[in-house]
């Protein structure tokens, strides 16, 4: 690529055909606009359905992906400075992802196992000597050393970062289509459920002991058994029916006891819905720890350490500890009823506490699910950019039966954490002690906001016109959602 030679593959833009460079340029130019404005309709859809949390999390992903234009744009302004810095050819050769082979050049970096096309071309080529310059005419190393990494390297991290944005968006649109799918299917189990509560609450003469409800009927098999038996009981639990509909209406009348008024008309479902909403703003959300997180495994990707081992097994055994876990808390929840002996009316109330989770946080668990659904969406995305630069026969992959299993692992996870786990945790997490914001639908956020400020106000005045006493009714919260026209259902 001598400046602006005649060679066929060697014409710099100078001696570029001004109609190729437009074609090239209009078509980029085309394809960026036309996703732009997709995701520009995407989110008017989403205002028009006032999916707020949507838009935030639409918002975020936009965010990542210019997080992710600002990696690849400073790789493109800094590529002539990164070949220019040199290490020792010992330094080189350590860590390297892939068995190194004798006669190698150094051309590949730290994500690219060493490439030798240049050093088997000028094998074969009249002009060796032409092809090797060529192909380090930027890297002016002294002898004995190379660059920290080569142009053909940041060609290949540029391609990753790519199939990182593009793979990225996609993964998340399909988590957050499977766990809207399972919580749809509990739109019938919330009518049945807004039915018992009539039919109880108009039968007092309906009393019967906890122990032969439903919900404590279906977790008896756990009861009076050790640890062990506990654990395992709820670890296949999750597989089969991880909701039953005993479950949901005994969550769902201890929540509208707990939080709301006995015997509310709340529309449990739909406020679950929201909820998952809210929580899929966050996993979408690349944060500081997953990126070092990546950043780690592509420093320990070392060959002969079974790194890619490793990041396949680690997400399917957080995704299996997490859901055991939700599954044990609904166990203990129905355990904690049996231990009280008493006679209730209708579903049992089920006590909620953060001491159910662990460390008492029950944002740790949301954590851990945002943690695996990054880790296996990452190394998917890296398996197929190995398969796009490499092929299946790289020294990548050890064998394809471990390339299948790790692939079909990869899926399963995907599945499991999106239709189970994820909704089971929008579930679950209602019973900690604290109740989420996402019950306000946005215009009973903005009349209970409205309402704040009208008190904050007139409280001047109230004070000097009654003594430091204000109207008890005019400026309350009841008031002000009643004025909107806001119901609980």
């Amino acid at each position: 690529m001598a400046g602006g030679g005649g060679g066929g593959n060697t014409r710099e833009l100078d001696q570029t055909p001004t109609w190729a460079v437009a074609s090239v340029c209009g078509v980029i130019v085309l394809i960026s606009i036309l996703l732009e404005k997709g995701l520009h309709h995407i989110g008017e859809f989403f205002s028009h359905r006032k999916k707020k949390a949507m838009v935030e999390a639409l918002e975020k992903v936009k965010a990542e992906l210019m997080v992710l234009g600002f990696i690849s744009l400073l790789l493109v302004f800094g590529q002539n400075y990164i070949i220019k810095i040199c290490i020792t050819e010992e330094a080189a050769d350590t860590m390297l992802p892939c068995k190194l082979k004798k006669g190698a050049e150094h051309l590949g970096g730290v994500l690219g196992r060493p490439q030798a096309p240049y050093y088997a071309a000028a094998a074969f080529s009249p002009h060796p000597h032409r092809l090797l310059a060529e192909a380090n005419m930027k890297a002016k190393c002294h002898e004995g050393k190379v660059s920290l990494i080569s142009i053909n390297a940041l060609h290949q991290l540029h391609i990753f970062i790519f199939f990182l944005a593009v793979f990225h968006v996609m993964y998340s649109a399909i988590t957050m289509a499977l766990g809207r799918a399972k919580i749809r299917g509990w739109k019938e189990w919330e009518k049945e459920a807004a039915g018992q509560d009539d039919e109880f609450s108009n039968d007092p003469t309906r009393f019967r002991f906890t122990h032969e409800t439903s919900f404590v009927r279906q977790h008896m098999n756990v009861l009076n058994k050790t640890p062990a038996s506990f654990y395992i009981s709820n670890f296949f639990r999750q597989f089969f029916r991880s909701v039953r509909k005993a479950d949901y209406c005994a969550l769902r009348h201890s929540f509208v006891n707990v939080h709301l008024a006995p015997g509310s008309k709340f529309d449990f479902q739909k406020y679950i819905k929201r909820s998952l909403e809210d929580d899929f703003k966050v996993i979408v959300g690349i944060s500081p720890p997953l990126w070092a997180s990546a950043l780690t495994f592509l420093f320990l990707n070392v060959y002969g350490w079974h790194t890619m081992l490793w990041i396949s097994i680690m997400p399917v055994v957080i995704i299996l500890s997490v859901g055991t876990k939700l599954q044990g808390i609904i166990c203990r929840m129905a355990i904690d009823i049996t231990e009280r002996h008493a006679v209730i009316q209708g579903i049992p109330l089920v006590q909620v506490s953060d001491q159910y989770f662990w460390f008492a946080r029950p944002t740790f668990v949301l954590f851990l699910i945002h943690f695996t659904l990054f880790q296996n969406g990452f190394q998917i995305i890296y398996f197929l950019w190995i398969l796009y630069e490499y092929g299946l026969d790289s020294c990548f992959n050890e064998s394809n039966q471990f390339v299948f299993a790790r692939l079909c692992l990869g899926v399963v996870v995907q599945f499991l954490c999106s239709y189970v786990t994820l909704p089971l945790y929008a579930l679950v997490s209602q019973m900690g002690s604290t109740m989420k914001q996402s019950i306000f639908d946005d215009q009973t956020s903005k009349a209970l906001k409205n309402w704040r400020a009208g008190v904050k106000k007139k409280a001047p005045n109230s004070n000097s016109k009654h003594g430091g006493h204000g109207s008890p009714t005019a400026g309350s919260p009841t008031r002000a959602a009643a004025d909107s026209g806001i119901a609980l259902t």
